[in-house]
């Protein structure tokens, strides 16, 4: 028989988060303890959260789940950007910020998600990489309880904390907006307020028009005011038929929202996530998706940046057929064919018609996907590596974005949200040079011009004439451009609450 492992003590001088105090697993000895090696950026580390929130309700008197945020991304060594993290995802279990990778090194972790299982005698049982482990890992927890109850050595109790949410409650009109689309002929403002689970339409200027969501996260068709979503993100407009098409992407679905009659109902996807390995089709209602997370309407045809199978897939409104558009469904940067390309969370979809670009945001880079006769795939501009960040205006294969997670075609150039490095560029889709134009890199909120703004992750971007319209992510606002001069403002939307704070006065 292999020896028990001991688990590695939690250092006690790092940052904790979502307690009032460091935990030790001395203390929490008779619990059997998870820890979930994590960050924020990975789509698969995401994925596993509705997993744990389910363990933790089913096992509150024997199990503590702690998150060890090991970063990535440079971006996501800072606390409160790790903090905002907690806030919009709404973990509410403790995490300890792990520096310089010591804990993930301590306990042998080489991939995100890597959960580690340890028992109530602090030694550690098992471990598991990857998502989809929710059924092995209650299987697991189970017979350790009933070995442990045995033996009495599990302490019931349950375990308290200190949510960041309670500390500072977030009341703001608009949370975490991800995704913003303009409609400059018909003089609407789309707003995916994310964090509020619902779609807001204003006009340009700001002045309130619909409220479509009723706050609450879930996935129910309807009313206006029935209608609830979860975390949606990329919108695209059919203007001639006056449909707005959402990716419900933590519902992992597309929904349609019917403007002239409004209603709301599920076009594509089971409510449950997917997980193709291989190119998929299939009826679009039976079809299962991954984390749909940005839209773009071409014609007949819907391309969906699919972040979790890193794909692009395309729905047929006409056939209601569904199916892998590009990529293999491996994670990387790989040029070519449709078939044989591949991509790392593509995030961001834009299209001048001829190609679709794509915002590939954990290789942080921009890639180009052919429409029509090209059937090729290529990288624009960026590393095309994992681990190929940072901040570094050029050509081509010299840029460096950081976790890039929004694109929008605005002849004749493509405008990227570089959200980790709080920044706007643009980029020649041709030559690949890259630029910034808004921000200095530094995380806050401050109107003015050009480089002297500041952004707060911002993570999508649309445009209408001369304005462009910025979704300032952690920000909890909507900023506004005008192209001519660069000059950056904060939008007001004055009738606009956060759920359940306050009734709006007047929707027209």
């Amino acid at each position: 028989m292999a020896p028990r492992v001991r688990a590695p003590e939690l250092p006690q001088n790092f940052t904790w988060l979502n307690t009032d105090r460091p935990l030790s697993l001395k203390e929490l000895k008779g619990r059997i303890v998870i820890l979930d090696f994590w960050t924020y950026c990975c789509i698969n580390c995401l994925h596993v959260l509705p997993d744990l929130k389910y363990l933790e309700q089913k096992y509150k008197d024997t199990l503590t789940v702690i998150g060890v945020h090991s970063a990535k991304f440079d971006n996501e060594q800072e606390i409160e950007n790790i903090r905002q993290a907690i806030l919009r995802y709404d973990i509410e279990h403790p995490v300890i910020v792990d520096q310089n990778f010591q804990i993930w090194q301590q306990y042998a972790v080489r991939a995100w998600p890597t959960l580690v299982i340890i028992d109530p005698e602090t030694y550690c049982v098992s471990s598991a990489s990857g998502e989809g482990n929710r059924d092995a890992l209650d299987d697991l927890i189970s017979q350790i309880i009933q070995a442990h109850q045995e033996h009495g050595t599990l302490n019931f109790q349950e375990f308290s904390t200190n949510l960041e949410k309670q500390k500072t409650p977030l009341n703001t009109p608009l949370a975490f907006p991800g995704k913003v689309l303009a409609d400059g002929e018909g003089n609407r403002l789309f707003i995916a307020d994310t964090g509020h689970h619902r779609i807001i339409i204003s006009t340009l200027e700001g002045e309130l028009l619909h409220i479509i969501g009723n706050g609450k996260s879930g996935l129910t068709d309807g009313d206006f005011t029935q209608a609830q979503f979860f975390a949606p993100q990329g919108m695209a407009l059919d203007e001639e038929q006056q449909i707005l098409y959402i990716a419900d992407t933590e519902n992992h679905t597309l929904r349609q929202i019917d403007l002239k009659n409004q209603q709301v109902k599920t076009i594509a996807g089971t409510g449950e996530q997917g997980h193709y390995i291989r190119p998929h089709s299939g009826q679009a209602l039976e079809t299962a998706l991954n984390s749909p997370w940005d839209l773009e309407k071409i014609g007949n045809s819907i391309y969906i940046a699919m972040a979790g199978p890193h794909q692009i897939w395309e729905m047929e409104l006409e056939t209601n057929i569904i199916r892998t558009y590009a990529g293999t469904g491996a994670e990387g940067c790989v040029d070519g064919s449709l078939s044989n390309s591949a991509f790392a969370q593509p995030s961001g979809i834009t299209s001048d018609r001829r190609e679709l670009y794509i915002a590939d945001s954990e290789i942080s880079s921009i890639r180009a996907v052919g429409l029509a006769d090209l059937q090729e795939v290529r990288t624009v501009c960026g590393s095309g590596e994992l681990f190929g960040f940072g901040d570094v205006d050029g050509i081509a294969s010299e840029v460096r974005l950081q976790h890039c997670l929004g694109v929008k075609y605005i002849p004749d150039y493509l405008w990227i949200a570089d959200t980790y490095n709080h920044k706007i560029k643009r980029v020649d889709p041709h030559i690949g040079k890259c630029q910034t134009m808004l921000g200095d890199g530094i995380p806050g909120h401050q109107d003015g011009q050009g480089k002297n703004s500041r952004f707060f992750e911002p993570s999508g971007l649309s445009a209408a004439g001369f304005l462009l319209f910025i979704a300032d992510t952690n920000n909890h606002v909507i900023r506004r451009v005008e192209l001519d001069t660069l000059k950056v403002t904060t939008m007001e939307f004055p009738n606009l609450c956060a759920p359940d704070v306050c009734i709006p006065k007047t929707i027209v």
